[in-house]
């Protein structure tokens, strides 16, 4: 543990996404949820069946989608086998077991154990061997889990930032929910996502929109915007709302970023919620930029980000556990040192750290 006051080329197919857009399509038959029930016209994020971002005036379609799969096929992308992440050792049992003090421990891509006066918090659990709506095919996990799933300490609390596959894994929740106690855990979810829960005969389900406010075990817990994107089947889009989150304690302030592009949401977060003691903010999936920018932050964008919300110590996630993009998975943290030297940022405020290594934070 770590204490923080010390301091492919992949084979590709055109075919490929749209045999899985016709899976996910079966899929979706028995998903459809009901967002619309929880429109509010008034706001300026909901529009129609489903919600859209305040600042962002265009969105690809499936046209462009097929250009990015197509131009993938000719770059020279390192294949999942050619990495060799190492694996932090930790300490299940001082998790499982602690109650005291306030640790954070990066599990893989968007998943972080966040502990704070004995109360254990899951973001965006994903422990599937592939971020997909089947475990056959998809992108696959190039780093286990840093932490496994049976080794975790109670989860009291789950936050979701939104419906894609590799935040939103259906094994995963179920998991959660059959494990002793599973019944008892809360999930968060932004809004139009509890019918899907209920589905899996979750009902401990909190829904809420941007700027919503929630109190339990001592904890607030806010629901903020982000700019990304909803889509879990083929034909509908933007269904469910897409949430960053935030969790206060007296004394300590914490936020989790989700995915996202980069927007003026982060300096808004800031002012109104921050300064931070902890964010965690998304690194990876960036290229290529004509593609991704809108809904994904590079590493010179979350220095950004993390300057705009004013907090003093980041950690850096969703990279370096599935192939999703076109960079390699070991360019964000480069790029991330690089972005922090040209902007002024110590590196000791912007975390980057092993899969299932975990820092004890003293505030």
């Amino acid at each position: 543990m770590t204490r923080l006051s010390k301091y492919y080329r992949q084979p590709g197919s055109v075919l490929l996404p749209v045999c899985l857009a016709i899976l996910m399509s079966i899929f979706s038959l028995s998903n459809i949820s009901c967002a619309a029930q929880s429109i509010n016209p008034d706001k300026p994020h909901h529009a129609g069946n489903g919600f859209r971002n305040l600042h962002l005036e265009e969105d690809h379609d499936f046209f462009q989608f097929l250009r990015w799969r197509w131009e993938r096929l000719w770059k020279d992308i390192p294949s999942g086998n050619s990495y060799a992440f190492p694996l932090a050792e930790h300490d299940p049992a001082f998790l499982r077991s602690n109650r005291d003090k306030t640790t954070l421990t990066w599990i893989g891509h968007a998943t972080l154990l966040l502990q704070i006066n004995g109360v254990n918090i899951l973001t965006d659990p994903q422990f599937s061997e592939r971020a997909s709506p089947v475990q056959w095919t998809g992108p696959k996990r190039v780093v286990p889990p840093g932490i496994d799933l049976e080794a975790l300490p109670h989860i009291d609390i789950v936050i979701i930032s939104h419906d894609h596959y590799d935040s939103l894994d259906t094994n995963t929740v179920k998991k959660l929910r059959s494990r002793t106690a599973g019944d008892k855990t809360s999930f968060f979810v932004p809004l139009g996502l509890k019918d899907w829960f209920q589905r899996k005969g979750i009902n401990n389900v909190i829904e809420m929109d941007w700027w919503d406010e929630y109190q339990v075990d001592g904890l607030s817990i806010v629901a903020t915007p982000m700019q990304h994107w909803g889509k879990r089947s083929p034909f509908v889009r933007n269904e469910h709302l897409w949430a960053s989150w935030v969790i206060i304690d007296d004394g300590f302030r914490f936020y989790f970023g989700g995915d996202s592009g980069y927007s003026p949401h982060f300096q808004e977060t800031g002012k109104r919620l921050g300064p931070f003691d902890l964010a965690a903010l998304p690194i990876g999936a960036y290229e290529p930029r004509w593609f991704m920018k809108n809904h994904h932050i590079n590493p010179e964008e979350a220095v950004q980000a993390h300057k705009d919300l004013r907090s003093k110590k980041s950690v850096a996630m969703h990279w370096g556990t599935f192939m999703l993009t076109d960079e390699p998975l070991d360019e964000p943290p480069v790029k991330l040192k690089a972005a922090l030297l040209e902007q002024g940022v110590s590196e000791e405020t912007f975390l980057i750290l092993k899969h299932g290594e975990t820092i004890v934070l003293d505030y």
